[in-house]
């Protein structure tokens, strides 16, 4: 495989590369270089996984060794599933499995954890030079990148230590790109801003979009928009309407039965026009895990609507939903029917390794009982 074929790799389903000469010079400079994706342990898995996934695999496919790296102190410091350090590796064991399940092979990926990190001196002497050219502005503009507003380190002085521990994860394990959603961008600026005033190694960043939740909450940027309004303000915009899995009532989650998916896809907001494309959960999903999996979409409907139909692109489908030809009834019949088959191997990995997630699930119902 050559280098543009590598970069093609890279580049498919990414919102944004930071920046495509430095790829080009990576690739062709290292015949396996080291990429990364950094996780907060914090509950059970939804479907925006599933481009997660899609994209470890590209990464894999195009010649990078990839860490998934647990962020099991980062979620500590953040309060998640209570800032218990075992119920969050737990968290992360169960996690694992998720992404074994959606497809990513175990022998191509190492997963690495944030306390084999911490325990080298030399990891800290790495924190305290990011630090030392890190305004506290900065670091505090970078705290949404833990879904946390600014102010909230006046509380909790341990949430500024967050960004700079993710920006020192890079570093201390010689990162050559950092692969993200969107909502991490202010993290992988803050990195190669540092590296740039270190003169450390500045790794490539890629970031890919959000999946929306199920339910409408506000307007939404147009892709056009982008290029008038820049990539922060986008980036933003996803972040406020994004997949949670807080809200399991707006969010698709890996186990979800059949007929739980049906409910809910009934339910969710699918605007037919075009300017609310990127708001439209189901065309993202499809645009984003079902054409990238199975390549076309398949819709049964009655011979007094036109029968059945099937679209071998995304391409084609959001044309005909745009158009009127499709109608959102059917178009959400079609995508359930294709989630369905696409979580399948899922349920069934779960069914032979039940035990993570059985934990996990234990220790959620026990936090919620605490509230």
């Amino acid at each position: 495989m050559d280098v543009e074929q590598r970069i093609a790799l890279v580049k498919r389903n990414a919102m944004e590369i930071v920046n495509e000469d430095e790829l080009r010079n990576l690739l062709v400079s290292k015949e396996s270089p080291l990429a990364y994706i950094g996780f907060e342990p914090s509950g059970l898995v939804h479907l925006g996984w599933a481009l997660v996934a899609s994209k470890i695999r590209d990464l894999c496919d195009a010649g990078f060794r990839v860490v998934v790296f647990w962020a099991d102190w980062h979620a500590s410091i953040n309060d998640k599933l209570g800032g218990d350090l075992e119920n969050i590796r737990t968290c992360a064991r169960y996690m694992e499995d998720c992404f074994i399940a959606l497809g990513v092979d175990p022998s191509k990926v190492q997963f690495r954890y944030a306390t084999e990190l911490i325990s080298d001196p030399s990891y800290w002497e790495k924190l305290i030079k990011v630090g030392k050219v890190t305004s506290l502005n900065r670091i505090k503009r970078a705290m949404t990148i833990m879904g946390r507003k600014e102010d909230e380190a006046e509380l909790d002085s341990s949430k500024v230590i967050y960004p700079l521990m993710q920006a020192t994860d890079i570093f201390h394990m010689g990162i050559d790109l950092a692969y993200a959603g969107i909502d991490q961008r202010r993290a992988h600026m803050l990195v190669r801003d540092a590296a740039e005033k270190l003169g450390w190694q500045k790794p490539v960043a890629v970031h890919t979009p959000l999946i929306p939740g199920l339910k409408s909450s506000g307007g939404r940027m147009n892709p056009d928009e982008v290029e008038n309004k820049g990539i922060e303000a986008a980036s933003q915009d996803m972040v406020d309407n994004k997949m949670s899995k807080s809200d399991p009532s707006s969010s698709l989650r890996v186990h979800d039965t059949p007929d739980e998916i049906r409910q809910k896809i009934k339910k969710a907001y699918c605007p037919p026009e075009k300017e609310f494309e990127n708001l439209n959960p189901i065309l993202m999903m499809s645009k984003y895990i079902i054409f990238p999996k199975f390549g076309r979409m398949d819709i049964s409907r009655p011979e007094k609507y036109g029968g059945d139909v099937s679209y071998d692109s995304y391409e084609a489908l959001a044309d005909a939903y745009f158009s009127g030809s499709l109608g959102p009834v059917d178009l959400k019949n079609g995508f359930a029917d294709a989630l369905i088959k696409y979580l399948e191997p899922v349920a069934e990995y779960f069914k032979a390794h039940p035990e993570n997630y059985t934990r996990m699930t234990e220790i959620v119902s026990s936090l919620k009982k605490l509230r």
